[in-house]
């Protein structure tokens, strides 16, 4: 479990994302280890709830052991992963087999990722690809394939790493320092012969960051209180905003019920010459949704309902078996209620100009479908709105400010991300990082953001997620090749023309390792 954990480090807040190339190797090595298949994929089970525990323990206070059942069901999901190290890497070590492992091995770990992303069961978080937020030039491979293209080719590095390290023949340790060399190649290739989209204009967007304010009627007066600095003169430091973005939940009331608060905000609007973004706690027919709200000058301009809600905190999977976790944590003691997906919204800017946005709350940031979805409806600048106050003081804020770096280049289109409480961030349409306002700071954050043209796509907003498909293709591809060889040696043994022991388990038309 602490190998797991080491993969972990290479993300905030500890941020040593260089680890990501060579964190695995431990785990694997051990895997690499095991006396038998079976015992192969217990470990790899292990190495799995180490990573994820390490990846959610911020949420214990939340969910209590509710963190230790995701982590162990995850981990599950990794024994595939432990079964092809063992069986691709065990001697002898071919050029064959080495070349093998560095495309099946990733690709068990990348449908791992998949198959735990998926929002019944949870969510894309801490996906190892996330890890390079920082590096724009590895980032360029989010936009051929997205942030799994990146996880792939962290795994693959892994891997060859390890061959260099058990293999005894030359020819394949080479074999693998030419296949890592091609892949550490890949990011920094794509990044040069991807040209910068076309410029379609520049928005300025303002984030306003109030800090913990626990009242829901001071929060909203905090985030009142900041955007009335703009009023003033209609421009923060000589900025005059196309857009006013507030937090998540930054209005704890329904603004169709509470015209007074709604009148407030629409004054605000008025006087700072821009439209306001908030978000509210909508409550209907006793249901409670998030819904991000768009007003204006005149009044409420358009809404968009949070599709995507965080497993424990806003909902609980399989609640019919999970219900008690309500007794013992601060997990959801009624499901919200989600909205239909996602959409855009349009904004008036000053001049009468437009532009479209597509606004995502929270957790949404985690899921790449969700903003390559508003990249095709034609968002020029993807608009994320969280609170994260539960989590103060852990590594969580910096993790979910940091995806906005994925979205963006696996996209094309800037990202901005307003938190009540921190953290706030920015990037451009190719994941640089433009402005950053930590847990720590209050205040407010205008940003200048060169726009592409809606018709500009990167070859994952084309494609979709080809990557973690291709992955799965192959995984299955591996999983009957070595079904046919299990059938092909109880074929020779049926003859008599295999013995037993060690010498049984190699089959000598695979080349690898086969379980008995």
């Amino acid at each position: 479990m602490a190998a797991g954990a080491l993969p972990l480090l290479a993300f905030p807040a500890p941020d040593v994302s260089f680890l990501a190339w060579c964190a695995l190797v431990p785990g694997m090595a051990l895997i690499h280890r095991a006396p038998s298949v079976r015992e192969a994929a217990i470990r790899g089970w292990w190495l799995g709830c180490g990573y994820f525990v390490a990846a959610m323990y911020w949420l214990a206070p939340e969910i209590g052991p509710a963190v230790l059942i995701v982590a162990i069901v995850f981990g599950v999901l990794m024994g595939p992963f432990g079964m092809s190290v063992w069986l691709l890497l065990r001697p002898p070590v071919t050029v064959a087999r080495a070349l093998a492992a560095l495309v099946v091995v990733p690709s068990y770990w990348l449908v791992t990722e998949w198959l735990r992303s998926w929002q019944a069961i949870g969510g894309p978080w801490a996906v190892l690809g996330a890890s390079q937020w920082q590096h724009p030039a590895v980032l360029a491979l989010a936009s051929v394939g997205g942030v799994w293209l990146v996880s792939f080719a962290l795994v693959a590095v892994n891997v060859a790493i390890l061959i260099v390290i058990v293999s005894g023949r030359l020819a394949s340790r080479l074999a693998a320092v030419a296949g890592a060399a091609a892949v550490l190649a890949a990011g920094p290739v794509a990044f040069a012969l991807t040209p910068p989209a076309p410029v379609a204009g520049a928005a300025t967007i303002a984030l306003v960051q109030p800090g913990v304010v626990a009242n829901p009627v001071l929060r909203v007066d905090a985030s009142q209180s900041l955007t009335a600095r703009l009023s003033r003169d209609g421009t923060l430091g000589g900025v005059r905003p196309d857009l006013i973005v507030w937090g998540e939940s930054s209005v704890a009331f329904d603004l169709r019920e509470d015209q007074a608060l709604l009148r407030s905000i629409e004054k605000l609007s008025a006087a700072a010459g821009a439209q306001i973004l908030v978000n509210q706690d909508s409550l209907a027919g006793g249901h409670k949704s998030k819904v991000a709200v768009l007003v204006g000058r005149t009044g409420i301009d358009g809404t968009y309902t949070k599709a995507r809600l965080v497993p424990f905190g806003e909902y609980i999977p399989f609640r019919a078996a999970l219900s008690w976790l309500t007794s013992i944590s601060r997990a959801a003691s009624v499901n919200m209620v989600p909205g239909g997906g996602a959409h855009t919204l349009r904004i008036t800017e000053p001049g009468g100009r437009t532009l479209t946005i597509g606004p995502l709350i929270c957790f949404e940031s985690a899921f790449p479908d969700m903003s390559r979805v508003d990249t095709d409806h034609g968002a020029q600048v993807i608009v994320y709105q969280t609170a994260d106050s539960t989590f103060q003081g852990t590594g969580a804020l910096a993790q979910h400010a940091s995806l906005g770096a994925l979205r963006a280049a696996e996209t094309g289109r800037p990202v901005v991300q307003a938190a009540l409480t921190g953290d706030s961030a920015a990037f451009d349409a190719r994941g640089r990082l433009v402005a950053w306002t930590g847990e720590t700071q209050r205040g407010v954050t205008a940003v200048r953001l060169t726009l592409p043209a809606a018709t500009s796509w990167t070859l994952y907003d084309r494609l979709g997620d080809y990557v973690p498909w291709t992955a799965a293709g192959i995984a299955v591809v591996f999983a009957l090749v070595l079904l046919a060889a299990r059938i092909r040696r109880k074929g020779l043994r049926a003859k008599g023309g295999v013995a037993g022991g060690d010498e049984a388990e190699y089959d000598a038309g695979t080349g690898m390792h086969v379980p008995g």
